[in-house]
């Protein structure tokens, strides 16, 4: 934690939006409320997600996301962030949902400690299912700061029950799958009212979106941008 009046660090952080459309009521995506104590958007309900950590980046994935969402990953980014990033997004789900994006296997070589009970359950995390569809960062005179990738995916890439959350851990309480058309009636900070907007509009698309928005905090002026 930052000392009383230093600026506190940017960190990379991953965020999955993971929706759901095997109902008539339309897709409805996963969304769990942080504690009232939580230092960052306490009380608001968010999409799974957190920082990178430091060996995300020697996670092996058994497949890799796809070219285009690894290129604009890329960008503005140290080398080898893309794959840290995805991993990121995979080790968040399982942590905070107990959902696992993953293919069966065994992993090659030791498994790292946080990962230990994923690779016990028989699965490899696989990038594949992730698209890269938003990034943000928290703008200045925020306790915490992060520069955040979303990522969307469907629930059919998910191995076992989507409703099972008993392997959850308590960092998201009120797990569950929000009707879209529902999700802006809860409590939500601004940014992810505004993923929700752009999401509804990618969700019958096949592929990366033509462009991926990026609101741009990092300097002194706010920036909006699109990541081609």
């Amino acid at each position: 934690m930052a000392e009383t009046g230093e600026a506190p660090p940017i960190r990379d952080a991953s965020t999955v939006l993971l929706v759901r459309r095997d109902n008539d009521a339309g897709p409805s995506i996963l969304m769990g409320q942080r504690g009232a104590g939580a230092v960052f958007m306490p009380n608001k309900y968010v999409f799974p997600g957190g920082a990178v950590d430091r060996g995300d980046a020697d996670i092996p994935l058994a497949a890799p996301i796809g070219p285009v969402c690894t290129e604009r990953l890329g960008l503005d980014a140290a080398p080898g962030l893309a794959g840290a990033l995805a991993a990121g997004a995979i080790r968040e789900l399982w942590e905070e949902t107990g959902l696992i994006l993953g293919q069966s296997g065994a992993w090659p070589g030791a498994v790292p400690y946080d990962w230990q009970d994923f690779a016990g359950s028989g699965f490899v995390p696989a990038a594949a299912p992730l698209t890269f569809v938003f990034r943000a960062i928290t703008p200045p005179g925020r306790p915490r700061r992060f520069d955040a990738r979303f990522f969307l995916a469907d629930a059919t890439h998910v191995a076992g029950d989507p409703d099972d959350f008993s392997r959850a851990s308590d960092e998201l309480s009120h797990l569950h799958w929000v009707p879209l058309t529902e999700a802006r009636r809860l409590n939500l900070p601004f940014i992810t009212e505004v993923v929700l907007g752009e999401v509804s509009a990618l969700l019958d698309r096949n592929g990366p979106p033509d462009s991926v928005p990026f609101f741009d905090n990092s300097g002194p002026v706010p920036r909006f941008r699109r990541l081609q």
